[in-house]
């Protein structure tokens, strides 16, 4: 009986073998190749995924929306939470209809309410009056995702400035049973959201007190393992990752140059390593591939004087091409308004941004073109495969081929002001530099686009001047292995998708004590692009008569992360005829570093010829750079 079974077992293990054998000659003389050898680090299946997803919404929606916040302090009632009209079908419909594919919910911002019925504080939604008390907005954004095919993602702030625990280790338990709440019982998500922003002053249950954690307080090691053992396919969203990682600032773009790498354990929550979040690194070794988030207003909550500065569909157009076209995904805000439903502006911009998209990119030219690669690894890689429209096939080099070119032509002229890259990132981000050529007058020209052609990954498109040829050509240059490209477009663009730049009206004239007249007179010369600098925290200002004063407007500095930024801020006045001062106004400019938008402190009227801001804290280095301010 032994025998024969290992008879049998030969016999079973020769056919295998003669099998195996004979289906690699077959393979061999049909000129079919195996692929080719990744190039480390690569994507999990579900990093792919979630980059293919694109675009995808923010909602935020909290107290800080009836109180015209940012950053809520922990101290307002939740009897202040009562949207009337809160529909959250309108903001699953909003988005689908803006070419999103899910939403990201702030279930807890910063000031650590619940918009979930929560075991484990009273902080939260049923001590609201929406629904007398019942209400679920965490379950009814789930539910209406799932009805009209959206993914569903939440948004839980590690930071709580109401609970009394925080910065001890009972608030780290509390933490992670919330998380597995909203993980356990909401269904399906695609991503787990969580903010850098970590420990400062807060209520704290009445504390009233500045509170400070170490470096590994949160235990988000132990936050990990439980997101993948309740939604082992969800990216987890932090400063570094491990699914995504932030892109560096909160505007929306990525370099332009931009590698899906990062090196294990380099990036930590709430550290301030920019350039290799805009651009990653080269040299990393885990896969952590950049999310853009940006608000489609200024703030990221909503504030009604911010009604008409909604960005238009051009400028996300733009922001589209800086995000998705540069190897990232786009997470585009919508701040949810008091009666509980998106702003009917913010829609309408949203919508005609997907339009203006989808026209950009509706017509592939590359697929009346003829075709040609000056290498192919196979009968299976040809160069046809790159305008199939399949992610899943691909033109790939022979091994050790790591330069070549593709080259398109026509029979007629075609005008052309677009170009779509894509590698095939399952295998890994390869491509270092390409170049761009066209035919003109019977001569190769090179293009220069006003961008770098550097990396690829995931998705590049590269935006350019119009020209006419009937021949393009795309050289890859430079690689870390052979060539995978699985999908290119040439484009004619009718939309010149361009960021206009941010300019403000001239403020009231103004005087400030101990500093020249050309010191301050970047303050208030329409300009953003020149800068006051200060190395003193407290200005003094006089105004040229006394006045009647309401309001004060500071634009921070835009594109400059060097200097530093006022935080939390102090005013001060002086009445006419008197000598003492007298405070009228504390605050914070919260998330100022990130979100450099236009602030503005705004107190009960009073007239004064003498104003004193003070910044009793600033983000950053000194000195403070200021590049508008406006006394109103």
């Amino acid at each position: 009986l032994v025998l024969g079974q290992s008879l049998i077992h030969n016999n079973l293990m020769f056919t295998k073998l003669f099998l195996i054998v004979t289906s690699t000659v077959l393979l061999a003389s049909c000129g079919t190749k195996l692929p080719p050898k990744a190039v480390y680090p690569i994507p999990q299946d579900k990093q792919v995924r979630w980059q293919q997803l694109e675009t995808y919404a923010f909602i935020h929606f909290g107290l800080n929306t009836f109180n015209d916040m940012e950053w809520g302090y922990g101290d307002t009632p939740p009897s202040t939470f009562n949207p009337t009209r809160l529909d959250c079908e309108q903001w699953v419909k909003t988005c689908k209809t803006a070419g999103m594919k899910g939403i990201i919910f702030t279930a807890k911002h910063h000031d650590g309410f619940c918009l979930w019925p929560t075991k484990y504080t009273d902080y939260n939604i049923t001590r609201s009056p929406y629904k007398k008390g019942k209400g679920d907005i965490v379950r009814e954004l789930a539910d209406a995702c799932r009805k009209y095919g959206l993914k569903f993602a939440v948004y839980l702030s590690p930071w709580d400035r109401n609970a009394a625990t925080y910065a001890t280790e009972a608030y780290v338990k509390y933490f992670h049973l919330q998380l597995e709440e909203l993980l356990g019982n909401y269904g399906e998500v695609f991503e787990v959201w969580f903010d850098g922003a970590n420990g400062g002053n807060g209520w704290y249950g009445g504390a009233n007190e500045t509170r400070t954690i170490g470096e590994n307080y949160y235990r988000f090691e132990d936050a990990y393992r439980l997101v993948d053992k309740l939604q082992p396919q969800a990216i987890i969203f932090s400063d570094g990752g491990p699914g995504c990682r932030w892109v560096g600032n909160e505007r929306g773009f990525a370099g332009e140059t931009n590698w899906s790498f990062l090196t294990q354990g380099d990036i930590k929550a709430g550290t301030d390593k920019r350039h290799t979040l805009q651009h990653g690194d080269p040299k990393g070794d885990i896969w952590v591939a950049a999310e853009c988030d940006v608000s489609i207003r200024p703030g990221w909550f909503y504030h009604e004087n911010e009604d008409g500065k909604v960005k238009s569909a051009e400028q996300l157009a733009d922001l589209y091409y800086k995000s998705v076209g540069r190897n990232a995904t786009l997470l585009l805000n919508f701040p949810v308004n008091k009666e509980g439903l998106i702003h009917p502006t913010d829609s309408a911009n949203a919508v005609h941004f997907r339009q203006i998209v989808l026209q950009d990119l509706k017509d592939n030219l590359l697929t009346r073109a003829e075709l040609r690669a000056s290498d192919t690894r196979g009968r299976k890689y040809i160069v046809q495969n790159v305008a199939d429209g399949s992610y899943d096939t691909y033109w790939a080099t022979k091994d050790g081929v790591r330069t070549a070119h593709i080259t398109a032509t026509w029979k007629i002229p075609q005008r052309i002001n677009r170009l779509l890259l894509q590698e095939y990132i399952s295998l890994g981000q390869r491509v270092q530099a390409f170049s761009i050529h066209y035919l003109r007058n019977g001569r190769w020209e090179k293009l220069t686009p006003r961008e770098e052609t550097t990396t690829i990954g995931y998705k590049r498109i590269i935006r350019f001047d119009e020209i006419e040829t009937t021949a393009l050509r795309i050289t890859f240059e430079q690689s870390r292995g052979e060539l995978c490209i699985n999908e290119m477009g040439a484009y004619h663009a009718q939309s010149r998708a361009s960021m206009a730049d941010f300019s403000l009206a001239k403020g009231k004239d103004f005087e400030m004590e101990g500093q020249t007249e050309t010191a301050i007179a970047p303050l208030s010369d329409n300009n953003p692009a020149t800068v006051f600098t200060s190395q003193t925290t407290t200005w003094t200002f006089r105004l040229k008569e006394a006045q009647r004063i309401g309001e004060i407007e500071y634009l921070p500095v835009q594109n400059d992360l060097t200097g530093g930024f006022i935080h939390s801020y102090e005013v001060w006045k002086q009445a006419p005829g008197q000598t003492a001062w007298q405070k009228v106004a504390t605050g914070e400019f919260s998330n100022i570093r990130n979100n450099p938008v236009l602030q503005r402190i705004v107190f009960t009227p009073f007239t004064a010829q003498r104003i004193r801001i003070v910044a009793t804290q600033v983000i950053g280095e000194a000195p403070i750079r200021i590049a508008e301010l406006r006394i109103k």
